[in-house]
């Protein structure tokens, strides 16, 4: 071993609750690189990093710097007959506004700027007072709001939107890109590096110091995990909140199938408009033709644009779909407290749970082609009904993944009555 040197120090070992399973268990020390998932449901506990704070601090200023670029820049440019339209961040939602579809663009402002400043900000603030001795206690609940607006801030998602209206656009106007859409590339590989080398469960102890050690925890009656911050608690009586984050303690999440239920029907429900009605109206010399969502991906065929066609059948069709079903198929099988296929509802889960924001795609192209295209009885392009009713389909399946507790699954199968076979294969899981 003389002569080799290790790739950073290793993680303290530390106790968790599975947020897949819930199973408790001791989780190793870790080398930077390396990562720990569960025995029994394969759910990724935790990825140790080599980078530093002040690497990730570092990045997240750039992004931030980024970001404030992409919004005060133009994004896009385009001519017709003459006539020429920029548009920023901001035209699309004044477009939704302009056409009395103030709620989606609400959400639009809330995913593409609201969400991003804040968790990037959040996360920056976080990372620069964290090596104070002893650090800010109300750090801990700026994290965990950064925390929680991460799978709301959809830069990621946006880019696409871009791409996907660049596309169509080509064919009909002459198009051109600005500063705004360099930022945005930009930005994106910025936040992906971040996601990538920033270890979430260190920079937790980092802001709690004075963790107690992961056999005082296991030995002492009723611990219970965090689901914000991941620390095992021990439940006192006293005490119903965490002690590291101050969220509140839950064995599971309260009313977790109801609440579920009642989020997918109604998102199914209105999974009907979201394709019957027209999500965009093209208006030229003076006559209107709606275009539905299936209409649109008719007309990407039709002009041989195959890829972008899937893209668009893929984000706006088959994942609402696939969510829909996918979080009815789950509740179902808990209500009857199955014990089938456990480890792969689990994984069905976290697909569910990762693919439902890249659904808002066609609402980001569909605004920005509202704002562009504007050449009065030559071409204009509205935003029409079945655009909220599909975007509000979109936020209800994320709610409703968000609501869902997998763990839940396995307390069902637990609790079912033995039958040949199932009790061994569990305990094999």
């Amino acid at each position: 071993m003389q002569g080799l040197s290790l790739p950073g120090p290793a993680t303290a070992p530390h106790l968790r609750e599975c947020p897949g399973c819930g199973l408790l268990q001791s989780i190793p020390a870790l080398l930077p690189g390396t990562s720990a998932q569960c025995p029994r449901c394969s759910t990724t506990l935790r990825r140790a990093s080599a980078h530093r704070r002040d690497h990730i601090a570092a990045l997240a200023l750039a992004a931030l710097v980024l970001l404030t670029v992409m919004c005060s820049s133009n994004l896009m440019s385009v001519e017709k007959a003459g006539i020429s339209h920029v548009a920023d961040l901001f035209s699309g939602p004044d477009e939704l506004v302009r056409r009395h579809m103030a709620e989606l663009a609400a959400v639009v402002l809330f995913v593409t700027v609201v969400a991003p400043f804040g968790r990037i900000g959040a996360l920056l603030y976080v990372l620069a007072r964290s090596h104070e001795n002893p650090p800010p206690r109300h750090l801990r609940r700026v994290y965990a709001w950064s925390e929680k607006l991460r799978p709301w801030s959809m830069i990621d998602v946006f880019v696409l939107g871009v791409f996907v209206a660049y596309v169509k656009l080509g064919d009909v106007v002459t198009i051109g890109l600005s500063t705004g859409v360099y930022a945005l590339f930009a930005l994106i590989f910025v936040l992906v590096w971040i996601d990538s080398a920033l270890d979430r469960h260190a920079l937790w102890e980092a802001l709690d110091r004075d963790a107690r050690s992961p056999a005082a925890i296991q030995d002492a009656a009723n611990p219970i995990g965090c689901d914000v911050c991941g620390l095992v608690n021990t439940r006192e009586a006293e005490r119903q909140d965490c002690r590291r984050c101050d969220s509140r303690l839950h064995w599971r999440k309260p009313n977790s199938v109801a609440r579920t239920w009642a989020l997918v029907l109604a998102a199914a429900i209105l999974y009907v408009p979201a394709n019957y009605f027209p999500v965009l109206t093209v208006v030229q010399l003076g006559a209107g033709e709606p275009s539905t969502i299936l209409g649109g991906i008719r007309e990407l065929i039709s002009d041989r644009l195959y890829p972008l066609a899937a893209l668009v059948f893929f984000a706006s069709i088959l994942v609402p779909a696939l969510k829909l079903v996918g979080l009815s198929f789950m509740l179902a099988m808990t209500q009857r407290r199955s014990t089938a296929w456990l480890r792969d509802r689990t994984r069905l889960y976290r697909i569910v749970a990762f693919i439902g924001r890249w659904s808002m795609i066609d609402i980001f192209m569909e605004s920005l082609l509202g704002a562009l295209v504007v050449f009065g009885s030559v071409i204009t392009i509205q935003p029409g009904i079945g655009a909220v009713a599909f975007c509000s389909v979109v936020v209800l399946t994320m709610f409703a993944a968000e609501t869902f507790d997998p763990r839940l699954m396995w307390d069902a199968a637990a609790e079912a009555p033995p039958a040949s076979g199932l009790t061994a294969s569990r305990s094999a899981g």
